[in-house]
């Protein structure tokens, strides 16, 4: 075995590779926010499906995606690796009271737990949205017109309003993302930290950047869901109807 393999499957390296991917999945987490916003927008999700068009077709963004997936897979794998290494070095050491929940904060006790939960979350997420908008052979999208495109587009908006009305998926949907701000905030100081990235002068501004993105992700994620499902004017359309089309000489929707 190479001394690459053997950095890379080491404690250390393992921790190396789940700091750069998951500082590389934050700059996701912060475009799909942008684009999930949108969907308060009162504009009848011509906005979101917009974004939602442009994010599934610009062969960029598609390139991006696939990097994105193994970053996943990767931060996932490299996570329960962690976990199960990090058991069995406890188990080995017999009965110590060294009284860790003193030692160390709720989140950095339970990230295996909370990465469990978002893993859950993220395998229901993706069928329900990325795999019905990428094969029709999952249920597809229903076609509308939106403003700026001169061809119609799947109306992931329908998807997301129809979704956003079902309590336990809103349910779900609200503590993933409790469980997301816990996950960022301890991700978010330990990956700097062992890439390195640490100083007397600049880790407190680290950590208070850090707290401010993981309670943000996690409100703003989850307030998205809560709105739709509580306010009447977000309703998917109705499926045996005829796709809404909205001119393409109307004023912009977005700006």
């Amino acid at each position: 075995m190479s001394w690459i393999s053997k950095t890379l499957s080491s404690s250390i390296g393992r921790k190396i590779i789940m700091a750069t991917t998951g500082l590389f999945l934050c700059s996701f987490l912060l475009v799909h926010l942008l684009i999930n916003l949108q969907l308060l927008r009162h504009d009848g999700g011509a906005s979101f499906n917009f974004w939602a068009e442009f994010m599934g077709t610009n062969p960029v963004i598609r390139f991006m995606e696939i990097v994105l997936m193994l970053g996943f897979a990767v931060h996932i794998y490299q996570g329960l690796a962690l976990a199960v290494k990090n058991k069995q070095a406890r188990g080995s050491q017999g009965y110590v009271s060294n009284h860790s929940e003193q030692n160390s904060q709720w989140s950095s006790r339970n990230m295996a737990l909370l990465g469990t939960l978002l893993l859950i979350f993220l395998i229901v997420h993706l069928m329900n949205f990325w795999i019905r908008s990428r094969f029709d052979a999952f249920g597809g999208l229903a076609e509308v017109r939106v403003p700026n495109l001169d061809h119609p587009v799947g109306d992931l908006y329908s998807v997301a309003a129809a979704s956003f009305k079902i309590p336990w998926y809103v349910a779900l949907y609200a503590l993933a993302q409790i469980a997301l701000g816990y996950h960022l905030w301890h991700g978010f100081r330990s990956g700097f930290q062992t890439l390195g990235l640490s100083h007397r002068k600049y880790t407190p501004a680290i950590y208070y950047t850090g707290y401010v993105f993981s309670v943000g992700m996690a409100v703003l994620f989850a307030i998205i869901p809560i709105i739709m499902f509580f306010s009447a004017e977000y309703q998917p359309r109705p499926a045996t109807a005829q796709p809404v089309e909205q001119s393409l000489t109307e004023e912009p929707a977005l700006r």
